[in-house]
């Protein structure tokens, strides 16, 4: 019952009209369904697959084109590559130090004033204002301003530099004027922070043609592939010089052209085991930041671009080559101290030192006589070999492009030095070198024996060349003792600086002029080594015409003017060299004192 009275009201439902859902699908919905999500599915892949080959293509492609352009630039060369942020900010020449790491040249950032005529375009006028009102504004800001070289460079259509180095507040009132046509282009300028110090050294930079700085003199020359390469510049490159020394040399120097009012002065401190120059100094110098430094009366080196008859510093040389061959054993032996007649020529000394001296002695007075008879006896040939052995026949070894040839001895048809030649050129005459061949001589004299070359660049420790033997070591010993005798006893007594035990040789020469020598006219030098018990600096200086001056004692040879400024320079150098005052030391000229001294 409960069954029927349910159909009941289910058909009651039917009949009302209200339309009934089947509560599950009919069997033949379900399989056309599936079949198409299928095919959906199907395409949705196909397409997923196209859509990556192609994607993959693309990336072949670039592959190839990659691959077909480094081939191509393999061979061919590639183009120039636009520099790397880091490489933008590095400067466009590199840096030069001191050996201690103090900079010497450098560049900073600089503004120019540019007049541009193309910059309203090739139609448009290039100035707002004519040039006439132009240039009186820029006179305004630029009082020193060639008005007519402005006027002249505002009128062309080329443009050009009006200036090269302008003020940042003044580049600012120049674009106050609201002129396009003006630009202050900003540059990098080469500077040198010490001015005029070691500047025959260090030299200075032009530009070339494509606007580049590069070196046209001194270091800047030599260094100048490293200076401007991109990889190398930024390190900078150190110099053997200390500034210090360099600067202490230069005061010293100057003081001394100021007492005896020379025209001229150079000097040069050594390494007598390295050969590195702890400082050169040529005055009157220049100042390597004017633009016209090339120009300057100035320029040329006097340590290694002019040669000289440097006189008497020769004669320890002279000695040191007899010593080595045997010539002069006997320190005590007496040699004939009168005048020398030869090839009708008098070798004569400054003032007679009696009839005979040994050798010791003859170094202390500076005899000419006697130094003349032991070249005679040594001969010519072994003299000139050890002179070519010093290397004064050809230009001094050093980094730097300025170096003069000296004034060999004229040779006879046999490619030798006739008699008379070889007795003046042991006492310094008839043959003229730079005073860097004789701080050379004197670092083989008394390092050992050992001739090296002269080197601007800082040497590494243990990394010194061997350099070549010209003296014996016996032979060394002997030269420190007897240069010590002189700076105690001789000539060189106003330049012995109390505790660093200074040796060393004056040397006063004529200068030789139209017709023959100047007697007015000298050339003062004195060639010193310190300490002598064991030597580690040369120091040569010279002075260009000196005058006897009431500060050097109304005299003009080098024991009253070369040789004091080396009595001074020592105490100041010597401290930052670490070479320290020490009066319990010194050498031992025991053997030979009472030689000089007089006693037998």
């Amino acid at each position: 019952m409960n069954t029927l009275a349910l159909q009941g009201g289910l058909g009651s439902l039917t009949g009302t009209g209200v339309e009934t859902q089947p509560l599950v699908e009919p069997q033949t919905a379900k399989p056309a369904g599936r079949v198409q999500s299928a095919r959906q599915r199907a395409e949705y892949l196909v397409t997923a697959r196209s859509r990556l080959l192609l994607l993959l293509g693309c990336f072949a492609l670039v592959a190839v084109i990659a691959l077909v352009r480094v081939g191509y630039l393999g061979f061919v060369g590639s183009a120039p590559s636009q520099p790397s942020l880091s490489e933008a900010l590095l400067p466009p020449r590199g840096e030069i130090t001191d050996r201690n790491g103090t900079p010497l040249a450098r560049n900073f950032p600089a503004y120019a004033l540019w007049f541009n005529p193309k910059a309203m375009g090739d139609d448009g006028a290039p100035l707002v204002q004519d040039p006439a009102s132009v240039t009186a504004q820029l006179k305004t800001i630029f009082p020193d301003m060639d008005a007519a070289r402005t006027m002249r460079i505002l009128k062309s259509e080329r443009g050009g530099y009006l200036l090269r180095r302008i003020l940042p507040e003044d580049a600012n009132k120049v674009l106050g004027l609201g002129e396009i046509a003006l630009e202050v282009p900003r540059e990098f300028d080469r500077h040198y922070p010490q001015g005029a110090l070691g500047a025959h050294v260090l030299g200075y930079v032009r530009e070339n043609e494509e606007g580049r700085n590069e070196g046209a003199f001194g270091m800047e020359q030599v260094l100048d592939e490293q200076l401007a390469s991109r990889e190398l510049r930024g390190e900078p490159v150190p110099l053997s010089i200390d500034l210090r020394v360099q600067g202490a040399l230069e005061d010293e120097l100057g003081k001394g052209m100021l007492a005896t009012d020379a025209k001229g002065a150079a000097g040069i401190v050594l390494d007598v085991d390295t050969g590195e120059v702890l400082a050169m100094a040529s005055l009157p110098a220049f100042d390597p930041n004017l633009s016209d430094a090339h120009a300057s009366a100035n320029i040329a080196n006097r340590v290694s671009n002019r040669v000289y008859e440097l006189g008497s510093t020769f004669k320890p040389i002279t000695v040191a080559a007899a010593i080595d061959a045997g010539v002069v054993r006997n320190m005590g032996k007496q040699w004939n101290a009168t005048d020398v007649e030869i090839a009708g020529r008098k070798i004569r000394d400054l003032k007679p030192y009696g009839t005979s001296l040994n050798v010791p002695k003859s170094l202390v007075v500076s005899s000419n006589t006697v130094t003349a008879r032991v070249a005679d006896e040594l001969g010519e040939e072994k003299l000139r070999q050890v002179m070519k052995d010093l290397q004064m026949d050809g230009r001094p070894t050093i980094d730097l492009q300025e170096r003069s040839m000296p004034l060999w001895p004229e040779e006879l048809p046999n490619g030798k030095w006739s008699r008379i030649t070889n007795m003046t050129v042991s006492y310094g005459h008839g043959i003229a070198v730079t005073p860097l061949h004789l701080a050379n001589a004197y670092a083989a004299m008394v390092n050992g024996g050992i001739w090296r070359p002269a080197t601007l660049r800082k040497i590494e420790p243990g990394a010194a060349p061997k350099g070549k033997r010209v003296f014996k070591a016996s032979t060394s010993s002997r030269m420190r003792q007897l240069l010590r005798m002189i700076a105690l006893y001789g000539t060189g007594r106003s330049a012995d600086a109390p505790g660093y035990r200074v040796g060393g040789k004056t040397g006063s020469a004529e200068k030789a002029g139209r017709g023959g020598y100047r007697q007015t006219s000298l050339i003062t030098t004195f060639a010193a080594a310190f300490p002598m018990d064991r030597p580690r600096f040369v120091v040569v200086t010279l002075l260009d015409e000196p005058r006897g001056t009431m500060a050097a004692s109304a005299q003009r040879t080098a024991a009253f003017n070369a040789a004091p400024i080396v009595k001074e320079l020592v105490p100041r150098i010597g401290p930052m060299l670490g070479v320290r005052p020490d009066a319990n030391r010194d050498v031992d000229i025991s053997d030979l004192r009472y030689l000089v001294e007089g006693r037998r």
